[in-house]
């Protein structure tokens, strides 16, 4: 399966997915949505910043969900796993005071990570607001070129 993460390009990750500083992709939610379920070892993730074409391609090293999160777990898991998200250390309590109430986590561990030539999706069937997009293979959202 390949996965399509949208990025908030004022955070800076992707650069930091290409230099293997950053290592796992978090994402945190209050009810359970894509990718929960549906991402594990082997699948292809691919990264783009919003209003920018996908960029990037890494391989799925391993999958964590975690669910009932309170915010001591969430504040465990930040402590734990923030510095390979990429968030920094000294940003660590600005993502805990974001994300102390969400319920549900998932750390999506990565591998390989490599640039791709940049490319357009479609997303219009997925909501204009989907972060996280899930098919069987990236080319069902891959805009051709016309040239």
């Amino acid at each position: 399966m390949d996965h399509l993460a949208i990025m908030k390009k004022s955070w800076g990750l992707i650069p930091k997915i290409i230099d293997g500083t950053k290592t796992i992709e978090s994402r945190w939610y209050l009810k359970k949505h894509l990718p929960w379920g549906k991402i594990k070892k082997g699948d292809n993730l691919y990264f783009k910043n919003s209003g920018e074409k996908v960029s990037v391609r890494i391989s799925v090293k391993g999958v964590k969900q975690f669910e009932n999160l309170t915010p001591a777990k969430v504040k465990k898991t930040l402590e734990k796993y923030g510095q390979k998200d990429g968030l920094g250390i000294s940003d660590l309590s600005k993502f805990y005071r974001m994300f102390k109430d969400k319920k549900y986590c998932i750390l999506v561990f990565l591998k390989n990570p490599q640039k791709v030539k940049p490319f357009n999706i479609d997303k219009s069937d997925f909501g204009a607001m989907s972060a996280w997009i899930s098919v069987k293979n990236i080319k069902e959202i891959k805009v051709q070129d016309n040239l």
